[in-house]
């Protein structure tokens, strides 16, 4: 579907998601998300791109991706990473740990093709802190458009922080925690409760459990 179906097949006319987006938007970031699951024609389309920096779609049209930034996100060597940063090993040592195994999970000629791997370290508290105020700012935002602010207790912040964070997981967790425990909160007093005609409210810890009351 990348480039189209070929002639005679269902989706012909359709032509190439890829290809029709990059003629589309020519001066675009493409974020490949982990490209270690795609399939083995994906690869021999993303080497085309990156000899020639032109796809020719199944109609022979060609999309010109010289203004293309590619990033391509991998978890190859994730698992060996966290082992190797175990006792003393240093944060290099896991890097390197990473490093090695995408080098066996991808092919010569792929990797040397890429301009560059970035390998990132772990979420740590201070980043999972910034991402939360970053995730907060975001959600009031949405309720401004209900007429609704929301301010968090001291108690309630660490209590999101802590649920939140994780190592294994990242910001991925953080959104489940906020989704779970105070978007579907809101949502119930928007819909049924304290804040349907709007308003302020505070958002506090009781028992483990964050409780939300109008200001």
């Amino acid at each position: 579907k990348l480039i189209g179906a070929p002639a005679g097949y269902v989706g012909y006319d359709d032509g190439g998601l890829l290809t029709d987006a990059v003629r589309k938007s020519p001066d675009c970031v493409l974020l490949l998300d982990e490209i270690e699951k795609a399939h083995s024609d994906i690869f021999n389309i993303l080497l085309q791109v990156m000899d020639y920096g032109v796809l020719t779609d199944s109609k022979g049209r060609k999309a010109h991706f010289k203004n293309v930034i590619l990033i391509m996100t991998s978890n190859a060597g994730a698992q060996y990473a966290s082992q190797a940063s175990v006792g003393f090993a240093s944060t290099a040592s896991a890097g390197s740990a990473m490093l090695k195994q995408v080098k066996h999970t991808f092919k010569p000629e792929f990797i040397n093709r890429l301009n560059e791997i970035v390998v990132f370290n772990d979420m740590d508290e201070q980043m999972a802190k910034l991402i939360l105020g970053k995730k907060l700012r975001e959600l009031n935002a949405k309720l401004a458009a209900k007429s609704v602010s929301i301010a968090l207790t001291d108690e309630a912040h660490q209590h999101l922080l802590k649920s939140g964070y994780s190592k294994e997981y990242g910001a991925r967790e953080m959104d489940r925690v906020i989704q779970q425990q105070l978007k579907t909160m809101l949502m119930r007093e928007i819909l049924f409760g304290k804040l349907k005609k709007g308003g302020e409210a505070t958002v506090d810890l009781q028992n483990g459990t964050l409780t939300i009351k109008q200001s």
